[in-house]
């Protein structure tokens, strides 16, 4: 079914030259003919030699600029050439191609931004991570109305109008604060079941020390600084 979908698959990658093949085999199991963009954000172990060796599509970075100028780099790409829906997937190896469909006809129903969600169908845990999840899911119900149940999933298909707004417009950073300002701006937000992999390969964009300055940010963002004319 997934051949049929204009649908482009954004895989933001940071040093992930040890993950990539197996993502990209995932998603040819799933999809034969997906339409795919690798964007190497300055990575330095070798991404974008693999990508040349293995003639995968890919965008690079001359230098490390960070999640937001990564996926909206695959954004304008995905805006450019007219897809109707771009795909957030981790270079990481911890989303599952198998899951996709299920969030791509939600999109189809007319749904702006479709999430993937870990806790639709299970209770989060005692973690810290899932501790912090729980807050930022509780500070957007607050401050918009809506019950995202895992807010900080990087599994999530785009439509049209949501491209357009993220490859035009600066900051539009693909974290839980911006879905915020989205759903106060009148676009629409949904979650399918989805599940997640453990990472075993490469480098993760927020590292340890900086979580407690990130949920500082994305908590304040939320709950002070939306507003309904993004």
């Amino acid at each position: 079914m997934l051949e049929e979908k204009k649908l482009l698959w954004i895989i933001p990658a940071y040093n992930e030259a040890k993950s990539l093949d197996a993502v990209v085999e995932d998603i040819l199991s799933v999809d034969p003919k997906a339409e795919y963009i690798i964007v190497s954000d300055g990575s330095t172990d070798g991404t974008v030699e693999l990508c040349q060796k293995k003639g995968y599509s890919y965008l690079a970075l001359p230098e490390n600029l960070g999640l937001t100028a990564c996926f909206q780099t695959g954004m304008r790409y995905a805006d450019q050439r007219g897809f109707a829906f771009a795909l957030q997937f981790d270079g990481d190896g911890q989303h599952r191609a198998e899951d996709v469909e299920a969030l791509l006809e939600e999109a189809e129903n007319g749904v702006d931004i479709v999430c993937g969600s870990r806790f639709l169908e299970k209770k989060k845990g005692g973690s810290l991570r899932d501790f912090g999840s729980a807050l930022i899911s509780l500070a957007i119900l607050l401050r918009t109305g809506t019950k995202l149940t895992d807010p900080t999933c990087g599994l999530r298909i785009y439509g049209r109008e949501a491209i357009l707004r993220f490859s035009r417009e600066r900051n539009f950073s693909p974290e839980p604060d911006t879905l915020a300002h989205l759903l106060l701006a009148g676009m629409t937000v949904s979650e399918v079941p989805v599940k997640i992999r453990e990472r075993r390969e490469g480098e993760s964009y927020l590292k340890p020390w900086n979580a407690a300055k990130y949920m500082t940010r994305v908590l304040l963002s939320i709950l002070f600084f939306g507003n309904t004319k993004i």
